[in-house]
């Protein structure tokens, strides 16, 4: 068991969730509102993606990181930020006669345009989604050469990698690059579950993901929808950290949407209640080997 939590919350996304509760932020101020009230609520990571304050669907626009950067930043200098990567690698192919026919949200870019804003804003964390997976009719897709030159990049900059692995094989991948010397050991992971044809949110399938990891290593895990927070107990039972948030769920209970602040307090709740603590920003800053920013 784990007796001392790290919470990372994911405050909006990339999914089409804006229409479905009032309270994903969009604009760079409400995320980096979200994010400043997430950590008051006890959360030490925040997991930033950005969307367009018009239209509230996901972006990769550098400007929009730039100014929720330097809006936290503005107010706290001690909340880890972890910006994606992942952006820019989802296909959706065109019907089964014409497949490159892609169509129109199709948003398939290579490497350097994928991490544009990490390279420049150099956040303590980057993730990193080590591997290509169906995501419903969509194709989240990567490649060996894609993850060495990202982390590459990431290295050269300071930036600490979180590994999002979905299944088994991207464990295997990460190995890989471990092995390879791209990504520094103890290797920080984090534990994707409930994703369709991803992973289950189960115990078993955590179990099974957590023996797979390098010795070692660091883990934080999730679960979306309804598992969110019985994934959170299993986490900390298991030895690992959590993550909660609007990006993998949006209620509090049935029936009752949720503030990001809000998930993040009923993680605290589970976890004390279990005899664990959770730890601050410095405290996981330190046990995650990060720098200050």
């Amino acid at each position: 068991m784990n007796k001392d939590v790290i919470i990372t919350c994911a405050v909006t996304g990339a999914g089409d969730s804006t229409g479905k509760s009032p309270h994903v932020p969009v604009t760079p101020q409400q995320i980096a509102q979200a994010s400043l009230d997430a950590h008051a609520a006890g959360a030490a990571i925040v997991h930033i993606h950005v969307r367009d304050p018009k239209t509230g669907a996901a972006t990769r626009d550098p400007a929009l990181y730039r100014e929720v950067v330097a809006r936290i930043r503005e107010k706290n200098r001690d909340l880890i930020i972890n910006l994606t990567g992942g952006m820019g690698g989802e296909m959706l192919f065109g019907p089964p006669e014409r497949p490159l026919d892609f169509q129109p949200s199709t948003d398939f870019v290579g490497p350097e345009e994928r991490m544009t804003h990490i390279l420049e804003l150099a956040p303590e964390i980057g993730s990193l989604d080590c591997g290509s997976l169906n995501f419903d009719e969509a194709l989240y897709g990567t490649t060996p050469n894609f993850l060495r030159k990202m982390m590459a990049g990431y290295n050269q900059r300071g930036v600490r990698a979180e590994i999002e692995v979905f299944e088994l094989g991207h464990i295997e991948l990460a190995n890989q690059l471990i092995a390879e010397g791209l990504i520094e050991t103890p290797a920080l992971f984090q534990l994707c579950l409930g994703i369709k044809y991803g992973a289950p949110a189960t115990a078993d399938a955590m179990l099974a993901m957590r023996n797979a990891l390098p010795p070692g290593s660091l883990w934080s895990a999730f679960g979306v929808g309804r598992d969110q927070m019985p994934m959170v107990a299993a986490a900390v039972v298991m030895g690992g950290n959590v993550r909660v948030g609007l990006e993998d769920n949006l209620y509090l209970e049935r029936g009752m949407l949720a503030t990001n602040a809000q998930l993040v307090e009923r993680a605290r709740q589970i976890i004390e209640l279990i005899g664990a603590r959770v730890v601050d920003s410095r405290a996981a800053r330190t046990k995650l080997g990060l720098r200050s920013p």
